[in-house]
């Protein structure tokens, strides 16, 4: 089952990013620490971790409020 990423704006509505595609769970994970800042500059505000249809979870990209 292929893993891959949704990618949020600050407004929750869908944004571009990379249509990569993982065999794991774990290879996405990597992947996205990995990729998280420059994605972060593009825009992306949060990330859904998606199974096939399914989201596993979802992630925020923005920095944590102090």
């Amino acid at each position: 089952m292929p893993w891959s990423w949704r990618y949020e704006g600050t407004d929750g509505g869908p944004v571009e990013g990379p249509t990569e595609t993982f065999g794991s769970q774990a290879d996405a994970e990597s992947w996205i620490g990995q990729s998280w800042r420059q994605l972060a500059s593009t825009g992306v505000a949060s990330v859904v971790l998606i199974e096939d249809d399914r989201e596993e979870y979802r992630m925020s990209l923005l920095p944590a409020a102090e």
